[in-house]
């Protein structure tokens, strides 16, 4: 199951699970899509693995599937 990580790794914007503006490699490594597309050109600084659009997960589903709570902020590794 995915996590839904909370917010974006460069910039720390904040991601809630039903943001279509969250995006993903194959590792969950989390970005917004400002800092994806401008900064890191739809490519995972982490992994090298390519960003996509996170999937939503259904609101009736979030309280027994609750998302991840714990942020990863590493500004320093994607200017």
């Amino acid at each position: 199951m995915l996590q839904l990580r909370p917010g974006c790794e460069c910039c720390d914007r904040d991601l809630p699970p039903d943001s279509t503006e969250a995006r993903i490699c194959s590792f969950e490594c989390t970005f917004c899509a400002a800092c994806a597309d401008t900064k890191l050109h739809g490519i995972c600084p982490n992994c090298g693995g390519e960003l996509v659009a996170r999937p939503r997960r259904p609101a009736n589903l979030l309280a027994t599937n609750p998302p991840s709570t714990q942020r990863v902020f590493k500004p320093a590794g994607y200017a």
